[in-house]
C-alpha cells in the first residue's frame, strides 16, 4: 500500500480546493514557496557561517631534518597577595579594643 499514489494526490489536493477555496490555493502556494525559499536560503547561510578547520602541518618523512618545536616561555606567576595590616578588633559590645 503506497502512501503516494496518483489517487491519494488527487484526494488531497481536491480536500484542500474544497476547504480553502479556489481563491485562497494560489496565496497559499505563494506563502509555502517563499517559505520553503527563505529556509533554503537560511541554511546556506549557516553552511555559510561554519569557519573550515586549517589544515594539518605537512608531515616531514625525516624526523632529523624536522626543526625541534620551540618551548613554550615559563608561566608568569601571579603577584603575592598585599600583606594585612593590622586592624582593630571589635569586640561583642560593639566597641573597639586595640
Amino acid at each position: 500500500m503506497d502512501l503516494f499514489t496518483p489517487g491519494h494526490i488527487v484526494l488531497v489536493l481536491v480536500a484542500a480546493l474544497v476547504i480553502f477555496g479556489p481563491k485562497r490555493l494560489p496565496d497559499i502556494g505563494k506563502s509555502l514557496g517563499k517559505g520553503i525559499k527563505e529556509f533554503k536560503g537560511a541554511m546556506s547561510h549557516i553552511a555559510d557561517d561554519v569557519e573550515p578547520t586549517p589544515p594539518a602541518p605537512p608531515v616531514t618523512p625525516n624526523a632529523e631534518a624536522a626543526p625541534a618545536p620551540a618551548t613554550p616561555p615559563p608561566a608568569a606567576q601571579p603577584p603575592a597577595p598585599p600583606a594585612a595590616a593590622p586592624s582593630a578588633q571589635v569586640q561583642g559590645n560593639g566597641t573597639q579594643q586595640s
